[in-house]
């Protein structure tokens, strides 16, 4: 077992099996070692074919690595025994500090094997030790048959269900029982190198709702206007949500329960290879102007589908290597063509968004260019700070012999995923839904032309602000001499009347007027 403890935390050994099937004549002898380092890295990279090696070694596995170990023994009669809740010492065992000549050690150790010290504090029940200081420890337990020569079973390491690897010796019997080790501290199962990164993605989660709620507003408010990258930005931040809240889950299970689900953090794993696969493809498409500068990508499209498949295949193996605990040399061959591929995706986008930059210079739309100069400065700012971590975690962590500050080991994995927020948050203030959401929107380049005309119109007014329109040249006697056209309209207005009606009418009534009177006179004679 080999996590990081709180001070305080005991160990407990349990017993679970078939009682009644136990064999009363065999007897069995449980020793224990539990060796404290200073060193972080002794214990992370401590694997179970050095199970028997650390076994009882009161020495330095190197020069500096300085530390603590303490052991001890248990026997029991019988099988019976072992399933009976008992107190296994009066006091705990007192540990002792590791020495740097392993000769002597060993000289010592046969002289004074069975020499034991012990913590003046009275042990709970099935409690074998409890931890001294805050730090990494290693807890082995060997399990030996009394009754049968040569046959031992040794307890190294643990399973994928936090139970120890109980290896039975060839000609052994069967094991009839499963000793459980339980370590027990303030935060119940959890260690102290895990806990402030629950702490990190419980913050985290509640971000990423309050992400949610807050582009979920913004849309409602003006979901008719809406572009389709904000649909891209709406989908990162869901994954987003979802993968805290898996790995939180997870956390909080190992706290409770003391077992880890591998399904659980494959799943995280899987979800956030597609968050930041899906946040690579937005930021590639925004930098290659689409939607704002593009309407369509076109063959591009393609290589955009590429990358992105080839980023969430390359990040979910390494992702689900990490967490399954392959070995490093598979890891690190599915991480470096992955930072390959993200260095190669930095590339493009930068020269996307030079390439859109001057496009807007030259179009003169200030709107549109002052956002992406801001998504610029953003992306730059990102990389630098990714450089500058890069730098520290090295010095800090990987080119040091002796790793002591293990505190700090969980800002390596929860740097990345703050680093990530921050730029999605920025992302999520420059494309946020607004009143005047389609300035954003692909125009036609005719349309900004004639919006670029409307522009100068008011400039040239001002620009001839305050001069005097000089007047045509006149006659002598100030009067404009009139033209042929005047003169023809003026004939015709003085002798063409206005309309037919004018001319025909009185004659018409006159007609009408006498037919009417002599109408008259003839009625009167007859």
């Amino acid at each position: 077992m080999f996590p990081a403890f709180h001070t305080h935390c005991t160990h407990l050994f349990l017993v679970e099996g078939n009682e009644s099937a136990c064999d009363p004549s065999q007897g069995y002898n449980v020793s224990w070692y539990l060796r404290y380092s200073d060193c972080y890295n002794e214990v992370f990279n401590f694997g179970d074919d050095q199970a028997e090696i650390y076994f009882g070694d009161r020495s330095e596995e190197r020069s500096g690595w300085s530390g603590y170990y303490a052991m001890s023994s248990l026997y029991f009669p019988n099988c019976s025994e072992l399933f009976k809740p008992q107190n296994f010492y009066s006091e705990f065992v007192h540990p002792e500090l590791l020495s740097n000549g392993k000769q002597e050690i060993s000289r010592d150790r046969r002289e004074n094997g069975t020499n034991v010290t012990t913590i003046a504090e009275t042990p709970p029940m099935n409690a074998v030790m409890r931890t001294w200081q805050d730090g990494p420890y290693i807890f082995i337990v060997h399990i030996g048959f009394s009754s049968l020569k040569e046959a031992s079973v040794n307890v190294k390491g643990t399973t994928s269900d936090g139970l120890p690897k109980v290896l039975v010796p060839a000609g052994a019997q069967e094991a009839l029982f499963t000793m459980i080790v339980e370590v027990k501290g303030p935060y119940e199962y959890l260690s102290l190198a895990d806990y402030p990164l629950m702490i990190f993605f419980m913050v985290m989660c509640i971000v990423y709702v309050l992400f949610g709620v807050l582009w979920l507003a913004w849309s409602a408010c003006y979901w008719r206007d809406l572009l389709r990258i904000q649909f891209w930005i709406g989908a990162v931040i869901l994954l987003g949500m979802l993968e805290k809240a898996v790995f939180y889950a997870e956390f909080q299970n190992i706290r409770y329960t003391g077992e880890s689900v591998q399904g659980a953090l494959i799943l995280a794993e899987l979800l956030s290879a597609l968050k930041r696969s899906l946040a690579r493809i937005l930021v590639i498409i925004v930098s290659l102007g689409y939607g704002i500068v593009k309407p369509r990508l076109g063959v591009t499209l393609h290589k955009v589908i590429v990358a992105g498949s080839l980023y969430l295949l390359f990040s979910g193996v390494e992702g689900v290597l990490r967490v399954t605990g392959a070995q490093n040399d598979l890891a690190s061959l599915a991480f470096i063509p992955l930072a390959f591929l993200d260095t190669a995706l930095c590339w493009w986008i930068f020269i996307s968004l030079t390439q859109i930059t001057k496009m807007l210079k030259l179009r003169r739309n200030v709107v549109k260019l002052s956002l992406y100069r801001h998504f610029t400065n953003t992306l730059i700012l990102a990389i630098a700070a990714s450089v500058v971590f890069v730098i520290w975690t090295t010095l800090k962590f990987r080119l040091v012999d002796c790793q002591s500050d293990w505190q700090e080991l969980w800002v390596d994995d929860a740097i990345w995923r703050l680093l990530f927020s921050m730029i999605l948050f920025v992302i999520m203030i420059l494309w946020r839904p607004s009143a005047n959401n389609q300035r954003f929107a692909f125009s036609p380049l005719s349309e900004e032309e004639d919006d670029d005309d409307e522009q100068k119109e008011p400039m040239l007014k001002e620009s001839f602000e305050g001069m005097k329109m000089r007047s045509s040249k006149q006659e002598s006697n100030g009067n404009p001499k009139p033209t042929k056209a005047e003169d023809d309209l003026k004939w015709v207005e003085e002798n063409v009347p206005s309309s037919v009606t004018d001319v025909a009418l009185p004659a018409l009534l006159d007609s009408d007027e006498e037919r009417m009177i002599t109408h008259f006179e003839r009625s009167k004679m007859e």
